[in-house]
């Protein structure tokens, strides 16, 4: 099942372990990592579902891209208690090129493995993905 555009194939747990976040609510987020040597996207780190915001962007580095998955909890204007599965393309400005481009070309494929997205996003650096952003795309 590898992807044309960038020959990334998808590890079976990737989806796994997004079903567990998205059903049983077992995850607060999910980082994921491509190998490139196996030429496949794994799951890189699990959050727990007491986990902080910022406990999830100090799981990304800062300067190698990656993939992530968030559960973000909120309340609406009316007191109503909901949630948003966001997907974060992460690719810091500091990343190599090459990398860049891997992540780029891969990620609708591997985006559309995961059903159930509500929100995508797309940052270069943390202001990009702070909790005010979530918050107001959450919405």
């Amino acid at each position: 099942m590898a992807n044309a555009a960038s020959g990334m194939a998808v590890h079976d747990d990737c989806k796994l372990k997004f079903l567990e976040l998205k059903a049983k609510r077992s995850h607060r987020f999910i980082v994921f990592k491509i190998e490139e040597k196996q030429k496949q996207v794994a799951v890189e780190k699990l959050g727990e579902p007491t986990d902080s915001y910022e406990a999830f962007t100090a799981s990304l580095p800062a300067d190698e891209c990656r993939y992530a998955v968030y559960d973000f909890d909120f309340v609406t204007d009316d007191n109503c208690q909901k949630s948003r599965i966001f997907f974060i393309a992460w690719s810091p400005d500091t990343s190599k090129v090459r990398s860049k481009m891997i992540y780029a070309s891969s990620k609708d494929r591997f985006k559309r493995e995961l059903d159930g997205i509500q929100v995508e996003l797309q940052a270069t650096d943390p202001t990009e993905m702070g909790l005010d952003v979530i918050r107001s795309r959450a919405n």
